[in-house]
């Protein structure tokens, strides 16, 4: 072992032993029990099926009281967790780019009616493959991708939407925060190139662009197929006859390849999964906005948001229809490395469904019942801070595979291969916990009483666009059998 691969190694211990000790600073209250069920979390062998069995983890020294006593009643500070996740070490693009994805993942719980805040959170693939809106919790998530094909990403940020919440607004709140956490921690410096953010179809691009103007970052986002934009403003021309000149130019429409014109910059990239990719971008494409929805009480004069870039892929792995991709992008003036770089950051976008499915089917964060918000948001950046470790553990963790597995190269293991064996790292790193200290368990209600307290139900929330409570019109139902006549 050269000298140079163990210093990397120590470099990387110390970083875990770092983060677990600020990671102890950041809970509050019941600090101990909410640290040993994180451990508890990374230890535990095979996926989490309940919170309970959680509690017969060697690593769980307390009971399962002091496990739900945690989450109810224990506190964290998210504000220094963010911090942290901000400060320790990014993956970036080949250029020094820091590329940031940003999804809504669901928390459903469909029968929980004692749970409040619920709202309809989309679904799909849930019944004869329909889009479905199910209660639950949704939330939130940014994470930064790395370049290559894998299935780490770097969660940095999760917030829950309430009911009502406009995605596009809290997105934007979020994404500055977290976009001011990295600036303060000198993962973005001026001069450094500019932070690139991907969005899928469900969110506003342009709109959360302008709103972030001010800001060094780019917004990535896909745009649906069926979209009209509108060209750049042409040069003006005297008219005698006067009028206002005109402010957009001619329709693109993409469905219609007779209004696109000349592309500014076309590349074809020969790839494994997808055969020959096929880019196109198109100059200073904008949507013309109107007053209405998100842009009604915008006292300014509309704003002109540009750019967009086409995707044609020869063939998808699932063997699906190969459909055209729009993307849009804020910058202007894209070159051939521009479109290249924006099409495969959209790829590599995602890898963020692997994160979401190691959260809910390996660390088991949907699994358990929580009635409380507050509790759910507590498990949530529990798991978030698991993950963190054992994204530093990377090149510490052996390769613990199983006979049927294939050999993974060094520092290349998945998530779940690295919880494998986090357990002998973790006796390395020791725990800040304290001892648990002996106790009787309480008397309970006694056998045979009734619950005199019992929990309120809750309506799943709807809220509208004025903030007022969504309440379901009343129709009488007309049949559809006609009337007998004498």
């Amino acid at each position: 072992m050269s000298l140079g691969y163990q210093g990397v190694l120590r470099d990387a211990f110390a970083e875990v032993s770092c983060f677990r000790t600020v990671l102890y600073s950041c809970l509050a209250a019941r600090a101990d029990a909410l640290f040993e069920l994180c451990d508890a979390l990374l230890c535990t062998d095979g996926p989490v099926r309940t919170l309970v069995d959680l509690a017969l983890a060697p690593e769980h020294r307390r009971g399962h009281g002091a496990l739900h006593g945690g989450l109810n009643q224990g506190r964290i500070d998210f504000a220094r967790l963010r911090r942290a996740l901000a400060s320790i070490p990014l993956p970036r693009a080949a250029d020094g780019r820091i590329v940031l994805a940003v999804d809504v993942s669901p928390w459903l719980r469909p029968g929980a009616n004692t749970c409040p805040d619920r709202s309809f959170c989309h679904t799909f693939g849930r019944g004869e493959g329909k889009h479905q809106m199910v209660p639950g919790r949704p939330y939130s998530i940014v994470a930064a991708l790395e370049t290559d094909r894998t299935s780490w990403t770097a969660v940095l940020d999760a917030i829950r939407l309430g009911p009502g919440a406009d995605v596009a607004a809290v997105t934007t709140v979020q994404l500055r925060e977290l976009v001011e956490r990295l600036v303060d921690a000198g993962q973005w410096k001026p001069g450094d190139p500019e932070v690139l953010v991907v969005l899928d179809a469900g969110y506003d691009a342009p709109r959360i662009a302008y709103l972030l103007s001010d800001l060094p970052v780019e917004i990535l986002g896909r745009l649906r197929s069926d979209r009209v934009m509108r060209r750049p403003t042409p040069p003006r021309v005297y008219n005698p006859k006067g009028g206002r000149p005109p402010k957009h130019g001619g329709e693109f429409v993409f469905g219609d390849r007779a209004t696109w014109g000349t592309e500014q910059a076309v590349t074809v990239t020969d790839t494994r999964l997808y055969g020959k990719a096929t880019a196109q971008a198109w100059d200073r494409l904008h949507p013309r906005l109107i007053r209405r929805a998100a842009w009604l009480n915008h006292d300014a004069p509309l704003p002109i948001i540009e750019g967009t870039v086409r995707l044609v892929v020869e063939k998808l792995p699932s063997g699906g229809v190969n459909k055209p991709v729009w993307l849009w992008w804020s910058g202007t003036g894209a070159t051939t490395n521009d479109v290249d770089r924006c099409w495969q950051s959209f790829l590599r976008r995602f890898d963020l469904e692997h994160t979401f499915r190691l959260f809910k089917q390996t660390l088991g964060w949907t699994k358990p019942q929580l009635r409380s918000p507050e509790a759910a948001d507590r498990w949530t950046w529990l798991v978030i801070a698991a993950y963190a470790q054992l994204r530093l553990a990377r090149p510490l963790t052996a390769d613990l595979r199983r006979p049927w597995e294939k050999p993974a190269e060094p520092n290349r293991l998945t998530p779940a291969r690295v919880r494998r064996g986090f357990r002998h790292l973790r006796t390395k790193t020791g725990s800040p916990a304290g001892a648990p200290k002996p106790t009787r368990p309480g008397p309970g209600r006694p056998p045979g009483s009734k619950n005199h307290r019992p929990a309120i139900r809750h309506d799943v929330g709807r809220v509208l666009a004025t903030g007022e409570a969504y309440t379901r019109p009343f129709h009488h139902k007309r049949g559809t059998k006609p009337r007998r006549t004498a």
